[in-house]
């Protein structure tokens, strides 16, 4: 079973005397049933599991349900036997979205009490949106990722104390020694090819094949497709239209959203859009970066909501469409191969799976920066730059964004394949592979002269 940083806190909650349900929310694919289900069966003797996606496509049992003692019935005919007290029966509701009236229910089966109950969904925001009465404070939802980095290195085999060493490393900006320097940056580059769909990592584990993987990554992006067809015919072109784009738009120099490329219109905004984007975020197969112009704390004060850039959930994805199965133009520094794109949406993956918020500066005369984040220890924004290529130190909207009295920066970082942390003046250069501990909890302090 692949080791999964969740775990730890579904486990938490099953131990607690906590007064709310917990709901994994997260895309498809990412191992939310198999991590819930794997703990529940350690946890608890009696074990129920209901899919209301396969419920919607099949029987409809629970379609329509009313009310706690509704429910009740309507689980006993799927259940039997196995309900059996609150200690020892855990209740597994799976993609509750597919009936949004079941997240009111959760209040009152909470409030009966009669089991243990724990749920996952994808587009849980828009079911939420969809449900009149909402279960307020009886409900607790977690946010759940692909494998990131670290994890991926426990797939991989790299044990606690290697990845201790490491950390220590990088809370001390002590270079590693050249020999670990390649095998970590070797493994980075791995992740950049496989990504962290737990399906797509079991398949490289097992085979070490690119091909087999990008068969899996080719069944989870058509899958990921086919969700949008709950929508109407012209949604869910567009929702397929965006989702399609995003690769090419990374690849552009501004990145951003071009609104009239999405139906090839004219004088499209992000109203017109607004909808399809809400899908895809909130379904968790995209991750939005706001637009900032004054880059002030705290960030979500600045947002601009008419200007974003996606990236797809996750790097294996974008790989597979942009190289297939061509694994030298990741492993090997090819002067023709610009991975601008790849290295700056495992950022973004990493950055979001690790708490947050992300955001970036465009300006039309100063340029861009790649992201920036909130730093609660300092009070101040910091600009992150990830650069792929041989030539990292050449930042120019990055300096002038430094040099502006009026954003207060106190700190910036710029990620890239070099080996050795460096500092120069409030810029500290950092191995990409330590992003893995980028950590809010955890700023990275840099020493101003």
């Amino acid at each position: 079973m692949l080791r999964r940083k969740i775990q730890k806190r579904i486990e938490e909650h099953f131990t607690s005397d906590s007064n709310k349900i917990l709901i994994v929310d997260g895309a498809r694919q990412i191992g939310k049933s198999f991590i819930i289900r794997t703990i529940g069966k350690e946890l608890f003797p009696n074990f129920v599991e209901i899919n209301m996606y396969d419920d919607k496509k099949g029987s409809k049992a629970f379609e329509g349900t009313g009310s706690v003692e509704d429910f009740y019935f309507r689980l006993s005919t799927v259940a039997g036997s196995r309900l059996k007290k609150k200690n020892n029966t855990l209740v597994f509701i799976d993609e509750i979205q597919a009936y949004p009236e079941l997240l009111t229910l959760l209040k009152f089966l909470k409030d009966d009490d009669r089991f243990t109950y724990i749920v996952s969904g994808s587009q849980l925001g828009i079911a939420l949106n969809e449900t009149l009465s909402k279960p307020g404070g009886r409900i607790e939802i977690v946010r759940m990722y692909p494998l990131d980095f670290e994890e991926f290195l426990w797939a991989n085999g790299v044990g606690e104390e290697a990845i201790a060493v490491l950390k220590k490393s990088f809370e001390n900006q002590v270079s590693l020694d050249e020999t670990m320097h390649r095998v970590f940056l070797d493994l980075f580059k791995k992740y950049l090819l496989v990504g962290g769909l737990p399906d797509a990592v079991n398949k490289f584990i097992e085979t070490n094949n690119i091909v087999e993987v990008r068969k899996v990554h080719d069944g989870i992006e058509n899958l990921y497709r086919e969700d949008a067809a709950q929508y109407d015919e012209e949604n869910k072109l567009k929702i397929r239209r965006i989702y399609d784009l995003i690769p090419s738009n990374l690849e552009n120099r501004k990145k951003r959203i071009q609104f009239n490329d999405i139906e090839k219109k004219k004088g499209k905004t992000f109203a017109t859009y607004a909808d399809e984007f809400e899908y895809l975020i909130q379904s968790g197969i995209a991750i939005e970066v706001k637009a900032i112009s004054n880059p002030r704390f705290p960030l979500l004060e600045s947002t601009m909501k008419n200007l974003m850039k996606l990236y797809l959930n996750d790097v294996g994805l974008l790989t597979n469409q942009l190289y297939r199965y061509n694994i030298r133009a990741v492993l090997d520094d090819e002067k023709s191969i610009n991975l601008g794109s790849v290295y700056e949406s495992v950022v973004a993956s990493e950055l979001r799976a690790h708490g947050y918020d992300l955001y970036y500066y465009d300006n039309k005369s100063k340029g861009e920066v790649d992201f920036l984040i909130d730093d609660f220890d300092i009070l101040s924004a910091v600009p992150i730059e990830v650069k792929s290529g041989k030539n990292y130190t050449a930042h120019k909207a990055l300096n002038k964004f430094i040099a502006n009295p009026d954003y207060h920066v106190e700190r910036a970082i710029v990620l890239s394949n070099e080996r050795e942390f460096k500092q120069e003046d409030k810029t500290l250069y950092v191995p990409v592979y330590f992003v893995m501990f980028f950590l809010p909890s955890n700023p990275i302090n840099v020493q101003i002269n």
